[in-house]
C-alpha cells in the first residue's frame, strides 16, 4: 500500500528553512577552486558524480537516494550506491532541499567512508543552485554541506527574478541550433542567474545549469556539455537509471517508479527547485 506523502509544515517551519538557507549560503563559492577547472579541456578530472531520488508511483513517503559515480572522460559507471529512505518532509516550493539533501549527503559520506579513492571531485544534481528565489538551491545546499564542487541541471526554468517562459524565451530557446549553443538567464536585477544549454544534438530541449558551489559558471557548462550523451548529463541520467531499477525491483512492478524533482511531480509543481 502506498504511503500518504507528509503535510505541508506550518510557517513557523518554513521561516526556519529559509533562515538556514541564508545562513549557509554565505558559504557559497561562487568560483572555481580546482586546479582541473583552469583547463579547458578540464584536464585532472577524473570522476564525476550525479545523484537523484525517484519515488515510488503514488508514493511520497518513501524513496530511492541514489549516487552514481562516474569515469571522466570516458563516462563509464565506477560506483553506485542505492538505498531506500523514509521521506517525512513534505514538498514544498523553494525548499526541495530540505526534502532529500540529507539523503544525498549520506550516499556522499558512505562513498567517503567506505571507498575513498573513488570520492567524487564534482556532484551533479537534478535541480538548482544560484538559480533561486533565494539564491540557495539545492546544488548549493549539497555543495556546501559536502564542501564538494557541485552544478544544479535542471530541465525547467524556474521563474525568478523576472525570468519568465514567455515567447521571448522560447524563441532563445529554438536559436539553440547545436549541442553546446547557450544564452545567459539574465535576471531583472540584472544579474546572470544561470545558462541555457542545449546540451546534445540529439535533443532541442534545454537545460538550466546553474552554479552549486565552487565552480563558476562557465566551467559548469563546459562540464555539463561534457557529459552529455543525451540530453540529460550521463551522471544524472544514471542515478536516476539506477534508482528508478532499484525500486522496481523493491516492489516486483515494472512500472512503479518516478524521477525526483518537481519536474516529475506535475501535480505539485512545474519547476525544478
Amino acid at each position: 500500500m502506498a504511503g500518504r506523502a507528509p503535510e505541508r509544515p506550518p510557517n513557523v517551519t518554513l521561516r526556519r528553512w529559509a533562515r538556514e538557507q541564508a545562513r549557509l549560503r554565505a558559504g557559497v563559492v561562487a568560483e572555481d577552486t580546482e586546479l582541473w577547472q583552469q583547463d579547458s579541456s578540464l584536464t585532472g578530472l577524473e570522476r564525476v558524480g550525479g545523484l537523484d531520488l525517484s519515488y515510488p508511483k503514488g508514493d511520497g513517503s518513501r524513496a530511492c537516494a541514489s549516487l552514481v559515480v562516474l569515469s571522466f572522460p570516458a563516462l563509464e559507471v565506477l560506483y553506485e550506491d542505492c538505498r531506500m529512505v523514509a521521506v517525512s518532509t513534505p514538498y514544498v516550493p523553494g525548499f526541495l532541499a530540505f526534502r532529500e539533501v540529507p539523503f544525498l549527503v549520506e550516499a556522499v559520506q558512505r562513498l567517503e567512508q567506505e571507498k575513498p579513492e573513488l570520492k567524487p571531485q564534482v556532484l551533479l544534481v537534478d535541480g538548482n543552485g544560484l538559480l533561486h528565489p533565494r539564491g540557495f538551491g539545492v546544488a548549493c545546499h549539497l555543495g556546501v554541506l559536502t564542501d564538494l564542487p557541485c552544478i544544479g541541471v535542471a530541465k525547467n526554468l524556474l521563474q525568478v527574478d523576472g525570468l519568465v517562459r514567455d515567447e521571448l524565451h522560447r524563441e532563445q530557446v529554438h536559436s539553440l541550433q547545436r549541442g553546446g549553443d547557450t544564452f545567459p538567464l539574465t535576471g531583472a536585477s540584472g544579474t546572470v542567474l544561470g545558462m541555457v544549454l542545449r546540451s546534445c544534438n540529439k535533443s532541442s530541449k534545454p537545460l538550466y545549469v546553474s552554479v552549486g558551489h565552487r565552480v563558476c559558471l562557465e566551467t559548469a557548462v563546459r562540464l555539463v556539455t561534457s557529459c552529455c550523451r543525451y540530453r540529460i548529463p550521463e551522471p544524472i541520467r544514471q542515478a536516476d537509471i539506477r534508482s528508478r531499477e532499484y525500486i522496481r525491483k523493491q516492489l516486483c512492478s515494472p512500472l512503479e517508479a518516478v524521477s525526483s524533482g518537481p519536474a516529475s511531480r506535475k501535480e505539485e509543481a512545474e519547476q525544478d527547485d
